[in-house]
């Protein structure tokens, strides 16, 4: 059995949007980009959270500005 060709594509398609239509298609199309922009927006507030934070290497917090000042000299 090979890969399905267009036509096959086209035929589930019909067939989905005979059985669900297409207002609930729609609906469920806007919910999963709402879903997807929220996790994407979370993902991008965790990022910034977390490099906000001081680093921590084996209980020790370190300075990052007092480490470039060091080097700087």
């Amino acid at each position: 059995m090979g890969s399905f060709s267009i036509w096959h594509w086209l035929i589930v398609l019909v067939i989905v949007m005979l059985v669900f239509g297409t207002k609930k298609l729609r609906n469920i199309g806007s919910d999963l980009g709402g879903a997807v922009k929220g996790f994407k927006d979370g993902m991008k507030d965790g990022s910034a959270d977390k490099s906000a934070e001081p680093q921590q290497v084996t209980g020790q917090t370190i300075d990052v500005e007092a480490r470039r000042e060091q080097s700087k000299t």
